[in-house]
């Protein structure tokens, strides 16, 4: 028989197109536009159509990233889901780690303030001091007392005045080796010589069964408002005079009474304080005068506010008149 002929395909023969070539010439164009985009100033053509480009298609980038957002959380959802006990375990032992550190930072900053304050004060008035920490209070309802960790072996004796960035606080009445009893200016046992600020009216400042704090001897015939800054008067050498004691609330008297009702806030406050300094000694110029003394027993007190304002809206008045009347009301500078 004849031998069939055998047919064979070139089909296999030819070379296989990879793609190559249209790749090469991507990469050439987009060489050539790179190098003419770095070349060209901000107004040439690429620049254009590229912020031509941006333009039209922002807001569709917005519309996909807002579309996305839902399935996002979804497949954050899921993954929390199914994590592992191990890795929740692990995420809330770090977030509790993170919390504590927080807190502790917190109280850092706040300590810090707070002693930065109270240098402010020291410097201020130029007291002589050293800073203790409130460590504890009274526990009864009859009196107002603090414990502070210095005591006479750090030179802390009774008497020695107490304050916090705020002003006074109280004094120290008992002292013990280490720790100080110091009652505050709040307990009915309290009596602190003071005056106002801005007419010099003196008068006692007495705690009151209730925590409230009340200015005594204020004759009706002084000057006292609602709203005066109460500070210490320096008298009977206790307290440096002008330190912050409160602001008066309310000023009340009755037809014939002889003394005003003056009700007074206190300015500081022993709660959340607790870093305080105690003032170990006074300066001549922190100690009432002879005549700061012979000013508080004059009468009427504190007519200072009313000179003040007559000379004020007075040109007539002369500088040796405001003199006279500056001493007349006994005003401290």
């Amino acid at each position: 028989m004849p031998k069939n002929k055998r047919y064979t395909s070139n089909l296999n023969n030819r070379k296989q197109s990879t793609g190559g070539g249209p790749l090469i010439v991507f990469c050439i164009i987009s060489v050539l536009l790179l190098t003419f985009y770095i070349r060209e100033g901000e107004t040439g053509p690429i620049h254009a159509v590229r912020s031509g480009v941006t333009t039209i298609t922002s807001p569709i980038r917005f519309l996909g990233g807002a579309l996305a957002t839902p399935f996002d959380a979804l497949g954050n959802a899921f993954t929390n889901l199914t994590a592992s006990q191990e890795s929740l375990d692990e995420l809330k032992e770090q977030n509790a780690e993170l919390t504590a550190r927080v807190a502790e930072l917190s109280e850092a900053e706040a300590s810090a303030k707070r002693l930065e304050e109270l240098l402010g004060l020291r410097s201020t008035y130029n007291l002589q001091s050293t800073a203790a920490r409130i460590v504890g209070a009274s526990s009864d309802a009859w009196s107002q007392t603090v414990t502070i960790d210095k005591g006479s072996a750090d030179g802390m004796e009774p008497n020695m005045p107490v304050c916090n960035s705020a002003g006074v606080i109280g004094q120290i009445i008992e002292v013990g080796a280490n720790t100080s009893t110091v009652r505050l200016i709040t307990d009915e046992n309290s009596g602190v010589s003071a005056m106002v600020q801005a007419t010099r009216a003196q008068g006692m400042l007495q705690g009151q069964p209730d925590g409230t704090l009340r200015l005594e001897y204020i004759t009706t015939d002084s000057d006292v408002q609602e709203g005066d800054i109460i500070v210490t008067s320096g008298i009977g050498g206790v307290y440096p005079k002008g330190l912050p004691l409160g602001t008066v609330t309310s000023v009340t008297s009755a037809s014939n009474d002889i003394y005003y009702t003056v009700m007074v806030s206190a300015a500081a406050s022993a709660e959340n304080n607790e870093e305080v300094i105690v003032i170990t000694s006074l300066t001549d110029e922190q100690v009432a005068s002879d005549d700061d003394v012979a000013a508080a027993n004059d009468a009427p007190q504190g007519s200072a506010r009313d000179a003040q304002a007559q000379d004020g809206s007075s040109d007539d008045t002369s500088d040796g008149e405001a003199g006279d009347q500056t001493d007349d009301t006994g005003e401290e500078e």
